[in-house]
């Protein structure tokens, strides 16, 4: 299982960015996909999850900001930011849990590669 993430960069204060994350490799199910994030010196730490039938949990620190959204027939996660922060600066991971091949393999958990977000002040 793959997982190639896209939609990161250099963002100022208050603006709104789009990640997307994108799920490969003959896959028949997800349990849930997610977002993590890890700033210079921090633990990662998850920012919003989604489960495979819509159930989200966000971190309280983006809760009313982030959006997080999955469309399950791509495989593909997506964490819409708005009203950015320079504390949200980080590398943002993605994480899918719970993976099927259709070759029945399993998979508990996979990382995407991260995409880095700036945010300046």
């Amino acid at each position: 299982v793959q997982l190639v993430e896209s939609g990161g960069g250099l963002v100022r204060a208050g603006g709104t960015l789009r990640l997307s994350c994108a799920a490969s490799g003959s896959i028949a199910n997800i349990n849930a996909m997610g977002w993590y994030r890890q700033a210079p010196g921090k633990q990662r730490e998850l920012v919003a999850d989604s489960t495979s039938v819509g159930v989200t949990n966000y971190a309280d620190s983006v809760k009313g900001r982030f959006t997080i959204s999955r469309d399950n027939a791509k495989n593909t996660v997506y964490l819409q930011k708005t009203s950015l922060k320079p504390e949200n600066t980080a590398v943002y991971y993605c994480k899918a849990a719970g993976v099927t091949t259709n070759r029945g393999w399993y998979a508990p958990s996979s990382w995407g590669q991260g995409t880095q977000v700036t945010v300046s002040s």
